[in-house]
């Protein structure tokens, strides 16, 4: 029997339940689990696990077993046991690169499926090298970046590949805006990124020297400059996070992408001085994160854990265009949805763990893409949930216009 079929004690177990996206991604879970269902909190402070547990026994009616288990990343054992107990298991304890590893070795062990919020290169770089094998050994699918990094951007993609002519060669760009604040756990894994840039490009080299090459076909992206889109009417930042790596990994296994894939990734802004203000902050973020007292003094402005007042939350809002095409079409796609920091990511990360728990997805095994593991499932779960992915414009293509 595989693992994905052998009986487990709990369809999904959540670490992190107690702090802010955690208690959010815990609550919607707990609402939206399918009758007979079995959810547990873990913790390494059996205190805060129980009273998750508790405020989730009042949320989740229908669910049939909400246990509670141990869980400390300093004691493999009792990661294993975790990993063991779950079909699922759900992260969202960081800076993943101080406390990922040990989970995802452990689930990558034991065959178990794993989603995470990191928006750390370097992390997934590090763990495609040291556990993607395993992971395909045993069949689990570990599936980083399941929140606003990188599911709109990926999934955004794919839903606009879809409207294009089959196989042919697509270039993408995707322009995220969005008046949300940051995390505290955003900004600290942000933070704790940024100071190791060596240690990010030692990762990636590595990861390349694993990864199959594509035949015969091109996939790449590109992280372009400031300029004006004029079918946004707005100015486009280039943005280098995790996203355009997910998105180009999703190509990568997808053949049916076409011959040739190119994507960049962009902020957008209305006003030339937000462009110049982002550039400058950006330069001179760079060295100070650099220096440990200064990457402290930042991070004590919003702690781990913490995120913005509820009520700033109800204002909030996301879009993600995706815009070009290939074929002959020309084509531009919309993601939108409430605050892509606290709603929306726990949304997204609950949903792919439902998606991995309850869907017939395609068969995949090892460190995948939301795209690549869930694909079609996801979008319509997203839909369902609230966020919208929408076909703004369709034409065929007379001459480039930027």
């Amino acid at each position: 029997m595989s693992p994905r079929t052998h009986p487990r004690p709990f369809d999904v177990v959540l670490l992190g339940a107690t702090g802010f996206t955690g208690a959010l991604a815990a609550e919607y879970l707990a609402a939206r689990f399918p009758p007979g269902a079995r959810l547990a909190p873990a913790g390494r402070n059996q205190a805060k696990p129980e009273a998750a547990r508790d405020r989730l026994l009042r949320i989740g009616q229908q669910v049939e077993d909400i246990g509670l288990l141990h869980a400390d990343s300093s004691a493999p054992q009792s990661l294993a046991r975790v990993a063991e107990a779950a079909r699922v298991v759900i992260t969202t304890v960081g800076p993943y690169l101080e406390y990922g590893e040990p989970l995802v070795a452990a689930c990558a062990a034991a065959g178990t499926d794993y989603v995470d919020l990191t928006g750390e290169p370097e992390f997934a770089d590090r763990m495609y090298v040291e556990h993607h094998a395993t992971a395909e050994r045993t069949g689990a699918r570990i599936v980083h970046a399941c929140g606003f990094d990188s599911i709109p951007h990926d999934l955004g993609a794919l839903f606009t590949v879809r409207q294009l002519p089959p196989r042919a060669s697509v270039t993408l760009r995707g322009v995220v805006r969005t008046n949300a604040t940051i995390s505290g756990g955003t900004l600290h894994s942000g933070l704790g990124q940024l100071s190791r840039p060596r240690a990010m490009l030692r990762a990636a080299a590595g990861r390349r020297r694993l990864e199959p090459r594509p035949r015969g076909r091109q996939v790449r992206t590109r992280l372009g400059r400031p300029r004006r889109d004029r079918t946004l009417d707005t100015w486009l930042i280039p943005l280098p996070t995790i996203a355009p790596d997910v998105v180009r990994r999703s190509a990568l296994a997808r053949p049916a992408r076409g011959p040739g894939f190119t994507y960049s990734h962009h902020a957008g802004a209305r006003r030339v001085a937000t462009v110049a203000a982002a550039l400058a902050g950006s330069a001179a973020a760079l060295p100070a994160v650099q220096v440990p007292p200064l990457r402290r003094a930042i991070g004590r402005r919003i702690p781990q854990g913490e995120g913005p007042p509820a009520e700033r939350g109800d204002r909030t809002w996301f879009t993600v265009d995706i815009i070009d095409g290939g074929g002959g079409q020309r084509v531009r796609t919309q993601v939108g949805g409430a605050d892509p920091g606290c709603t929306e990511t726990a949304k997204m990360l609950a949903e792919s763990a439902l998606c991995l728990a309850y869907d017939d997805n395609p068969p995949t095994a090892g460190q995948a893409t939301t795209a690549t593991a869930m694909g079609e499932h996801m979008l319509r779960r997203l839909g369902d949930a609230g966020i919208s992915f929408t076909v703004i414009s369709s034409r065929t293509a007379t001459r480039a216009a930027r």
